[in-house]
């Protein structure tokens, strides 16, 4: 598996670590000073993820559209993720790192066309995607730590 991959995944079981005592309810509320909350970071890292790397390089997600649409950049929370629906996301936090790593290994993101991100960093290959939400991961993470110390 690639080093990047593994560093992802590395951080999910970390961050899953940092929030495992949190409640749904907790998971659910909207810290004050924030427009979101935690298990939509969750939501919008498993959903960046799969954009960055799978839809821009013209592959099939591991998660279906409605997931990717409720949780792009650019939405908020929609309403209360029950404790189910918390659990599968847990489990799909780490089941798509995962397959990405299976995918990759199986060369799948030969055809990732260069692209500019949102904070200007220029994407021409799968690494460099994944490098990039490197990055995106941790900074959701900070988020999510500082909600963390309000709840």
């Amino acid at each position: 598996m690639n080093n990047g991959i593994e560093r992802i995944r590395q951080s999910r079981i970390h961050l899953l670590k940092l929030i495992e005592n949190l409640k749904t309810d907790d998971l659910n509320k909207i810290p004050p000073g924030f427009n979101n909350n935690v298990i939509w970071n969750l939501g919008h890292l498993i959903s960046a993820q799969q954009s960055i790397c799978y839809l821009r390089s013209g592959a099939k997600p591991f998660v279906n559209e409605n997931f990717l649409t409720l949780y792009q950049r650019g939405t908020k929370p929609e309403g209360f993720v029950s404790e189910s629906n918390v659990a599968e996301m847990k489990g799909l936090f780490l089941d798509t790192i995962d397959q990405f790593g299976k995918d990759y290994d199986a060369g799948m993101f030969s055809a990732c066309p260069a692209w500019t991100t949102g904070y200007g960093i220029e994407i021409s290959n799968i690494d460099d995607a994944i490098n990039f939400d490197l990055f995106h991961e941790g900074l959701h993470r900070g988020y999510i730590m500082a909600m963390k110390r309000t709840l």
